[in-house]
């Protein structure tokens, strides 16, 4: 089994009860609206760390993120970018597995021609009265499963 965090729109908060959620996690995913670059540099704690750059990122750091990144774990490809309206791809052609998006601070998994699309939500600061989430994605042989995680802040 391969456990991997999955965290977006931290907007420079990392808030004590995302790491503990993501702790564990072999690989953390940063789906953009980093903040800071201290964000990530506390993830690395963590775990190994990908992370895209979302449109709030152009401080000194954010800018050289990439805008998109292909992954491969366990044989499985997963495509992360920060907004999914901007996606620039056919996934299933692409044969992609996964695709991590962030920006709408609204929590969402849902399976389209069998590709699985995640938005584990905002970590960062609490929008409106959305709730405060990262997600868990777990890839075990062919299976995949992403629960969302409901921070209590």
């Amino acid at each position: 089994m391969t456990r991997i965090g999955i965290i977006s729109d931290t907007h420079d908060v990392l808030r004590p009860e995302a790491v503990k959620a993501l702790e564990g996690s072999e690989i953390i995913i940063h789906a953009g609206d980093i903040g800071g670059p201290e964000i990530l540099d506390r993830l690395k704690i963590l775990a190994p760390v990908y992370a895209v750059r979302g449109n709030m990122d152009g401080s000194p750091g954010g800018d050289s993120l990439p805008a998109t990144d292909i992954i491969e774990i366990s044989g499985k490809l997963l495509y992360v970018l920060h907004n999914i309206a901007e996606i620039d791809l056919d996934p299933v052609a692409a044969g992609l597995a996964v695709v991590i998006s962030g920006h709408s601070h609204r929590p969402h998994i849902a399976h389209k021609n069998g590709v699985l699309f995640i938005n584990p939500g905002s970590a960062g600061p609490r929008r409106f009265s959305l709730p405060v989430t990262v997600a868990s994605l777990k890839i075990v042989g062919d299976s995949i499963n992403c629960d969302i995680i409901e921070l209590r802040v």
